[in-house]
């Protein structure tokens, strides 16, 4: 996956499930090509299959659980997301917490799978510590930001800042309220190699024209 990339996570939106899962990711690989950006899309674990089959950027698992092979009815298995197509897998997302045992578990289990892993995280104390783990990268989402109408880029810009010194070149990304291309050139300027979204896009009236503004943030950056 080329950075800098824009993620979008569709949940479990009416918008991004099923057949509506599939015209959007449709059109994150139409508006990738059109402005040569770096894209991906996390999917339901019923749509993993279908979608990876559908788009040549990567999809991510939106969990999986610290599990192995075995006993474990109801658990979202590594090697299960893996086998379906998944390139990779959100953990710990705001919306699914995890201990920070389980958080470990879950990336060394990725990590056996051939997944790349991505962390979230509230902030940056969390930042500090789950990159003891080395996750593939590690998202910042201020959980009072997701989803309302002021961008972590514009509330605390020195947080992404912060986050950077404490992750490194490449390993950063950004979400909670992220909506346009400045939000996307504010986070690179802070030092972030992308930006982690839902909700911007996904319920957009025309989400095409959203990534092609969000992309004007990776062109300005």
């Amino acid at each position: 996956m080329d950075i800098p990339v824009i993620i979008t996570n569709f949940k479990t939106y009416e918008e991004g499930m099923g057949s509506k899962a599939l015209e959007l990711a449709k059109i994150h690989a139409k508006v990738a090509v059109e402005c040569k950006a770096s894209m991906a899309i996390v999917a339901a674990p019923t749509d993993i299959a279908m979608l990876s089959a559908s788009v040549s950027f990567p999809v991510f698992a939106q969990h999986v659980d610290p599990v192995s092979v075995g006993a474990n009815t109801g658990a979202i298995l590594p090697e299960a997301v893996k086998d379906a197509g998944a390139w990779g897998t959100l953990i710990n997302h705001s919306e699914k917490r995890m201990s920070m045992a389980d958080i470990e578990k879950a990336v060394m289990r990725g990590k056996e799978v051939k997944l790349f892993t991505i962390v979230c995280v509230k902030d940056d104390t969390e930042v500090a510590e789950v990159m003891k783990f080395n996750p593939d990268m590690v998202a910042v989402e201020p959980p009072e930001l997701i989803g309302g109408d002021v961008s972590v880029s514009t509330a605390d810009p020195e947080l992404i800042a912060r986050s950077a010194k404490v992750v490194g070149k490449g390993k950063l990304l950004v979400g909670a309220g992220i909506k346009t291309g400045e939000d996307v050139r504010v986070a690179l300027e802070q030092g972030a190699s992308g930006v982690l979204l839902s909700s911007g896009v996904v319920k957009a009236q025309d989400p095409e024209a959203v990534l092609t503004d969000l992309c004007s943030g990776l062109r300005s950056s």
